[in-house]
């Protein structure tokens, strides 16, 4: 990314594009670091949803890159291994552990815990990355696979761009859905006016969520979730944007009352299971991750 003052002139390519889409796009910074910066257009400043039009002046200060910190080798309170051979490790990812290191997050990582555990990740990806090829938001919990050779990498990697990985998840979410057996075909990007949330919004990228209710209670529904798309916090922006937000999900709408009732401190949501084409047999393989101790007394007392 370079640095500093930047002054281009819109290209016809941009026709029509928001102003943070834009930055991001010609300037290779991430969306969310677009949405903080003060841009002006014409010498005028410019709110980030506003869409370009060919000919004008597109001016923005850039700022200095930020160095992604390391993981630490620390043991992670909780990460537990439920499958690994020389290729994959599959591991159980407790609520409150990131993937991988980023600017802002100082907790545990799965990265620094698998190192911890002894083993020895493939150099594949960014350093901070070693041997991730997916991710779970910091606030779900449940299975997740890892690689664990360079081959295995690539083809994980190309397997989760294809969408042959088959994701399944559990989500308590509030009211009943109707359809009880549904999609929610929806593009999500930045949150107009909070760069740290997403919503649904016509210029986002495309995300499929297919989901079935497999229990219903007075106040909520359990349901039974599967993924076309992988897009940040897709479960939780989809069933909110529907009028069913994750029971203990403040961030997309749920009811505190509710929360407190069920004694969750996080969003009632979690990673049930995992499919892939194993990279090195070639076959076929699934991986189940049981519910934590939080989210399973949160559903009997919706039960009971």
């Amino acid at each position: 990314m370079t640095t500093g003052y930047r002054s281009i002139t819109v290209p016809e390519g941009l026709d029509g594009m928001r102003v943070d889409a834009a930055v991001a796009k010609v300037f290779g910074v991430p969306r969310s670091v677009a949405a903080e910066l003060e841009v002006l257009i014409d010498g005028t400043v410019t709110p980030k949803s506003t869409r370009l039009t060919p000919g004008q002046t597109l001016e923005v200060t850039l700022p200095e890159p930020k160095e992604v910190p390391m993981p630490k080798d620390e043991p992670v309170e909780g990460l537990e291994i439920l499958y690994d051979d020389e290729d994959v490790i599959v591991v159980d990812k407790p609520v409150g552990v990131a993937a991988h290191p980023t600017l802002g997050w100082e907790g545990p990582t799965v990265v620094g815990g698998l190192v911890a555990m002894g083993y020895q990740l493939p150099d594949a990806g960014p350093p901070e990355r070693k041997g991730i090829v997916q991710r779970l938001d910091v606030g779900t919990s449940g299975v997740m696979v890892v690689a664990n050779s360079i081959p295995g990498y690539s083809v994980l990697k190309r397997a989760f761009k294809e969408r042959t990985v088959e994701k399944t998840y559990n989500a308590v979410v509030q009211g009943l859905p109707d359809p009880i057996v549904g999609t929610i075909d929806a593009p999500i990007g930045r949150h107009p006016s909070s760069g740290w949330k997403f919503a649904v919004t016509s210029d986002g990228r495309p995300s499929v969520t297919h989901y079935e209710v497999v229990e219903a209670f007075r106040e909520a529904s359990l349901l039974e979730v599967h993924l076309e798309t992988g897009r940040t916090h897709q479960i939780r922006v989809h069933m909110s944007s529907v009028g069913h937000p994750c029971v203990g999900d403040p961030m997309y709408g749920s009811d505190p009352n509710l929360t407190k009732r069920l004694g969750l401190t996080r969003q009632w949501l979690h990673a049930t299971g995992l499919g892939f084409t194993h990279p090195g047999t070639g076959k076929w393989m699934e991986v189940t991750s049981p519910y934590p101790e939080d989210l399973q007394r949160a559903v009997d007392k919706l039960r009971s």
